[in-house]
């Protein structure tokens, strides 16, 4: 199936059968809990939306906003449904630097360009290039996003002090809001083996939250953190000069956070899909991350991409289908509009239980056991892209684990270069040398060693059967040998090199081939580097 490329193509995707249209042969029963676990998801967001516009240095409600707009959105078109997006913490991090330095308009701007960039990825399909993220650097990644959403946790046990600074809780505060965090937990466990009629961790924030309020007990609430009253966003273009010098500032903030919301949410897409059993929709995913921020930045949201936590909370609460992310933004919209004061008495402690929960679900665990079975190489990519997921952000921490993988790969394969002599059956008197694995960059200076001129005979043949020339550094070892021997005064022939390598010394200007004198075989005829021509096929 051809995958699709423009909102238009997205709208024609929703449709019944393939998990699309969020009301096609949902039961009463499954619509319930796609609901309730929307409504979960919508509670655990409102903290995590205000502290990341705390982050971000902007108005709380710049980050419900963008919650909301973002993950409606992305529910309707996104790639797997499931999937939860909103402001995250990896985005506003950058996002802070702007606004200090240029004021929030300036936010906005950079959250339009970045849709866009977002969008042409998606047009262009570049989302299948995620497949190439080792599964290393996968356990890395949610075991280093769990130990952040874990710290990030923290921060809800910090009060203001007399002077207005945050100061970690102590006495009897403390040991109250930790016993109701433990509590929750616990009744996200239990629940399950009790009833499912209610996503378990909407149960325990209920009767967590009754508890709290009933009793009155002296803990810090939604409330405390910031009033999340407020109207419908509106429409307002971003109040920047329209000019070159504004595109520079922003253009570089835009392209490092579309970078960091579609690793972050590709990375979610495929953890998603491994739970769920779903595959594809990398590309659609790319494009409507970059709508959801384009239509963002114009309605004063601060942008956002996928989010691991909540995520996983919908999945584990019975979450398959688009209804339940429609759902979460749905009744996200509802706090802000009518039910702001309820919602403001959410005891937080609830709120980080679930937290809690998911860092347990989410940190791979399997990983810690597996580090002494599988190659070192492969335990230092977990261990490194964890570290700096931590300690600086999730798209640094990718990029490294790739470079680093791909490097351990080119060690590797460098090392598997061979050139097995064997007489020639059909040459008396020539050596020939049976080419064993890719010669490329890596294993060029090495294949250039493996020959010595002075103790082969008059006539050398390298056999390239089981080899394959890579790239130019390929080309030109094979040069520096034919000079080797060209020195010494012998011959050198190349025999069955594929198609594609004929065509890369013929591209260099080295080896001018007529493919049809070999039909059968599909591979080179002999070519004698020494005097420029054709010899008898092999």
């Amino acid at each position: 199936m051809t995958r699709p490329t423009t909102l238009a193509d997205f709208a024609k995707r929703i449709r019944p059968g393939d998990g699309g249209n969020p009301f096609s042969g949902l039961t009463i029963g499954q619509a319930r809990i796609e609901v309730l676990s929307g409504l979960t998801v919508a509670l655990a967001l409102v903290p995590e939306a205000v502290a990341f516009a705390f982050v971000a240095d902007v108005p709380p409600l710049v980050g419900l906003y963008a919650a909301f707009m973002v993950g409606l959105i992305t529910a309707l078109f996104g790639g797997r449904p499931g999937m939860i997006s909103g402001a995250t913490g990896a985005l506003a991090v950058v996002m802070v630097a702007l606004v200090a330095d240029h004021g929030i308009q300036y936010l906005f701007a950079t959250v339009v360009l970045m849709g866009i960039l977002q969008l042409l990825a998606g047009i262009f399909r570049l989302g299948k290039f995620i497949r190439m993220v080792p599964h290393p650097v996968m356990l890395g990644f949610v075991n280093g996003l769990a130990i952040v959403i874990f710290m990030a946790q923290l921060e809800q046990f910090k009060i203001a002090g007399e002077n207005g600074d945050k100061v970690w809780m102590s006495g009897p505060m403390l040991w109250m809001t930790l016993a109701l965090v433990v509590a929750t937990m616990a009744l996200i466990y239990l629940t399950p083996k009790v009833t499912r009629f209610v996503p378990a961790p909407l149960a325990a924030i209920g009767i967590v939250s009754v508890v709290v309020i009933v009793f009155n007990l002296p803990v810090p609430n939604v409330g405390d953190m910031a009033s999340i009253d407020g109207g419908l966003p509106t429409f307002a273009i971003p109040q920047v000069p329209f000019t070159w010098e504004t595109l520079r500032i922003i253009f570089p903030y835009a392209l490092i956070l579309a970078a960091i919301g579609l690793i972050e949410s590709l990375l979610t897409l495929n953890l998603v899909g491994t739970m769920t059993g779903q595959r594809g929709g990398a590309s659609q995913e790319c494009a409507a991350q970059g709508v959801a921020n384009i239509v963002t930045g114009f309605f004063g949201g601060m942008g956002g991409c996928a989010m691991i936590g909540q995520s996983m909370i919908n999945v584990k609460s019975g979450g398959r289908t688009r209804l339940s992310g429609i759902s979460a933004a749905i009744f996200l919209l509802l706090f802000i509009l009518y039910a702001s004061g309820i919602i403001e008495q959410i005891p937080l402690a609830a709120l980080v239980g679930v937290m809690f929960m998911v860092v347990i679900g989410t940190f791979a665990w399997q990983s810690i056991v597996i580090l002494r079975r599988v190659p070192k190489s492969d335990a230092l990519v977990i261990l490194l892209v964890t570290a700096v997921t931590v300690a600086e952000n999730l798209a640094i921490a990718v990029v490294v684990g790739v470079i680093v993988s791909a490097l351990v790969y080119a060690w590797n394969a460098a090392s598997r270069i061979q050139a097995l002599p064997r007489k020639s059956t059909s040459e008396e008197g020539a050596l020939v040398y049976e080419i064993e694995g890719p010669l490329f960059f890596g294993s060029a200076t090495k294949f250039v060693d493996l020959f010595h001129p002075e103790t082969d005979p008059d006539l050398v043949i390298l056999d390239f059967m089981d080899s394959r020339i890579v790239d130019h550094s390929g080309l030109q070892a094979i040069e520096a040998v034919a000079e080797k021997y060209q020195a010494a005064g012998k011959r050198l022939q190349l025999r069955h090199l594929t198609r594609d390598c004929h065509r890369l010394l013929s591209n260099a200007g080295q080896l001018m081939v007529d493919m049809d004198d070999d039909p059968d075989y599909r591979v080179a005829v002999d070519y004698d580097v020494k005097l420029g021509r054709m010899g008898s096929g092999h």
